[in-house]
């Protein structure tokens, strides 16, 4: 297996964890603001903090991987392929 196989099948099981716990803790990952709310607001019940932290770490393991992959000279694909939330759902719209 190539390098490259082994970043991409690391990239996509993470990424899917990553999306898993971002729904369950409610979040759109294409918002950077409600990715940095979530991280940044610790929650009272025991089971809501424990995804929060775990999609913490997922997000920490993937920059680390992101740099790994620049590091050997391979383009990294975003984490959403859905793009700017805000475009996504018309909210540039209503301003």
């Amino acid at each position: 297996m190539s390098g490259f196989e082994h970043y991409e099948r690391e990239l996509r099981d993470l990424d899917h964890e990553i999306h898993r716990y971002a729904a369950i803790c409610g979040i759109h990952l294409a918002n950077r603001h409600e990715i940095e709310a979530c991280l940044s607001e610790h929650h009272d019940n025991w089971a809501d903090d424990k995804a929060r932290e775990s999609l913490q770490g997922l997000l920490i393991l993937r920059i680390k991987l992101e740099a790994e992959m620049i590091s050997a000279g391979l383009t990294v694909p975003p984490l959403s392929p859905y793009g700017d939330y805000a475009a996504l759902t018309g909210e540039l719209d209503q301003v």
